[in-house]
């Protein structure tokens, strides 16, 4: 192991899809947030 900086050497590296994982955590978060937004929706209309 020249290069210690180098990604492709280190033993621990998993290959991993970057896309795939901005991809689900975009949609987790997208989730979370429409859930929100849903139950703030419904307080309203049940306080008013």
């Amino acid at each position: 192991m020249e290069n210690v900086r180098d990604p492709r050497e280190h033993v621990n590296e998993e290959p991993r899809n970057d896309f795939f994982d901005v991809a689900i955590g975009f949609g987790g978060f997208f989730g979370i947030m429409f859930v929100v937004f849903a139950a703030a929706v419904i307080v309203k209309f049940i306080i008013s």
